[in-house]
């Protein structure tokens, strides 16, 4: 007699998306299946699976770095059933709620993308999480507001933001929030001021102002504040005639400061001492906000690995990740 090898259908585990599953008997008159890989126990309702199934791998393509063809190679479905599902899930994204807590203390920051989309985020620097983020064409004034005031409706107390120094962040903060402090991101004061000096800066002031800006990191309390200001007052008071010096046209008579990048980064530390240190009066204050520049950094990551994707691809790619990467998702997935 002839026997017909019949090749089984394996069954995928819901939780892992892997194929190692045994079987183990019934529950409720559908098969029970036990998972090799995580060590879950499961129930074969077909529909259900399927796309709980399909979903781990999209949530392995927005957050794990992998493209669709390794996707495919893992999973066993086509690149092209992948992509079908993907972009039908994209338009998909839960609506986000701000999650309710007493206090915060702020990080704002805009990112742009080659698409000139602006990308602008809210986390709570305590719990390293996103509280609201906005997909727009620029750092508008009203467009901040508008979310200042959302954050706030919904209970919740803004005691200080860290910020890159962006007029309008500033100027929608003291509008909305005038009792939060701000605080001015001392990483973007040392390397904006670092790029205009140049890294071996010519005259004597450049060279003086460069070393005092690359100091500022190493500031910690109030005393080294105190000081940090002081050893600037002393440096402005020395060069201050070489610092606005100015050179003529004569035949149109119009001038222009002849060390512009000096007498630029003199001003923007002169603006910005007001803000500088916060920080060390109020230990829960960021005094920079390189976390959010970190999360932009991985954020971009993810999106260079996806090229090509639409405007609307893109930004419903942009929610998905914000979205599992938050409290939101987490919660959404158990």
């Amino acid at each position: 007699s002839l026997f017909f090898m019949v090749k089984k259908r394996k069954i995928r585990c819901p939780q892992c998306g892997f194929l190692d599953t045994i079987k183990k008997g019934k529950r409720d008159g559908y098969s029970r299946y036990f998972c090799n890989n995580c060590k879950s126990y499961f129930t074969d309702r077909r529909a259900h699976i399927s796309k709980q199934n399909m979903f781990v791998w999209f949530e392995k393509w927005v957050r794990d770095k992998q493209s669709i063809s390794q996707i495919s190679k893992a999973s066993g479905y086509s690149e092209r059933t992948l992509k079908r599902y993907f972009y039908k899930v994209l338009p998909t994204c839960p609506t986000w709620q701000i999650q309710k807590r007493e206090k915060v203390n702020l990080l704002i920051d805009g990112t742009y993308f080659t698409n000139k989309v602006c990308l602008l985020l809210y986390r709570d620097h305590n719990i390293k999480m996103t509280i609201l983020y906005r997909l727009t064409r620029q750092e508008a004034l009203r467009d901040l507001k508008e979310d200042l005031q959302a954050i706030k409706d919904v209970g919740i107390e803004i005691e200080s933001v860290t910020c890159d120094g962006a007029a309008n962040v500033i100027r929608a903060v003291r509008e909305v929030c005038p009792e939060a402090i701000i605080q001015r991101c001392t990483f973007h004061i040392t390397n904006e001021i670092c790029n205009w000096l140049t890294k071996k800066p010519k005259s004597e002031a450049a060279r003086e102002l460069r070393e005092l800006v690359c100091y500022l990191s190493k500031v910690s309390n109030h005393k080294e504040a105190q000081l940090w200001m002081r050893a600037f007052v002393d440096w402005h008071t020395k060069h201050e005639e070489y610092i606005n010096e100015r050179s003529v046209d004569e035949e149109t008579g119009k001038w222009w400061y002849t060390h512009k990048m000096l007498h630029r980064s003199a001003t923007h530390i002169k603006r910005a001492i007001p803000n500088m240190f916060n920080y060390t009066r109020y230990p829960n204050i960021p005094k920079t906000s390189n976390s959010i520049e970190s999360f932009f950094g991985h954020l971009k990551d993810h999106l260079r690995l996806h090229r090509g994707l639409s405007n609307e691809h893109f930004k419903d790619f942009v929610k998905w990740y914000l979205f599992l990467q938050s409290n939101q998702g987490k919660a959404n997935k158990k």
